[in-house]
């Protein structure tokens, strides 16, 4: 938060000598570094086969990866953007089984797309923005506590939700920009574990992670 703060910072002082980013450029690709914080609350339980703890609460790891969001300008004003990354993340309990690990190693690819507006106010372009979100979980695995208890499959269902969006791009010169975004998702998953082909323990889980990524762009 505090590296959030500072370079925050630097970039609106950068934007009292910078010229407005160019208008002409249609196309803008951003390099970003991204803090990926997930809630993985349990929001229900579905089937129990084995005899949870009731008071069984979980959390999803946080996970800090590299980032490109690919946007494209219909005007000055409105663009569409889209970003690539894989996140990782374990999920462990929290309470009932404290530390126990329910999931290991689940990657994540949050298809994403929002439409977003830009204020273009003076030398800096704060921005809004929202659209659908599908994540699309790969390569989960059960975790050691979940192996332990005879789990030997894990599936973990995509799904589509919402993405909002808030940021601001800070133009250094007429192509390059500095740039701060922060997304809320509101979207979730069901965890089935399986023992021999048959589903064993099942659960809907709150994903609903914030985003924060800062890094550079180019628009061309």
């Amino acid at each position: 938060m505090r590296k959030a703060i500072a370079l925050a910072a630097i970039a609106a002082a950068t934007c009292l000598t910078s010229p407005a980013l160019a208008q002409d450029g249609k196309v803008q690709v951003k390099v970003l570094a991204t803090a990926v914080l997930p809630d993985g609350e349990i929001d229900k339980v579905k089937i129990d086969e084995i005899g949870l703890p009731s008071t069984l609460q979980t959390e999803a790891n946080d996970n800090v990866v590299p980032t490109v969001a690919i946007e494209y300008f219909f005007t000055p004003e409105i663009s569409l953007e889209t970003i690539c990354c894989v996140t990782q993340h374990d999920v462990d309990a929290t309470a009932g089984v404290p530390g126990a690990e329910l999931v290991s190693d689940a990657k994540l690819i949050p298809a994403t797309f929002t439409l977003k507006y830009h204020l273009n106010a003076g030398g800096i372009s704060p921005y809004i923005g929202a659209g659908p979100a599908y994540f699309i979980w790969v390569d989960e695995k059960p975790g050691a506590a979940a192996v332990d208890l005879g789990a030997d499959r894990l599936k973990m269902s995509d799904e589509l939700g919402l993405a909002l969006q808030a940021g601001i791009d800070v133009p250094v010169n007429d192509s390059f920009i500095v740039s701060l975004d922060a997304k809320r998702y509101f979207i979730g998953t069901t965890a089935t574990w399986y023992a021999a082909g048959t589903k064993v323990i099942e659960t809907d889980h709150n994903v609903d992670p914030w985003v924060l990524s800062a890094g550079v762009g180019f628009r061309f």
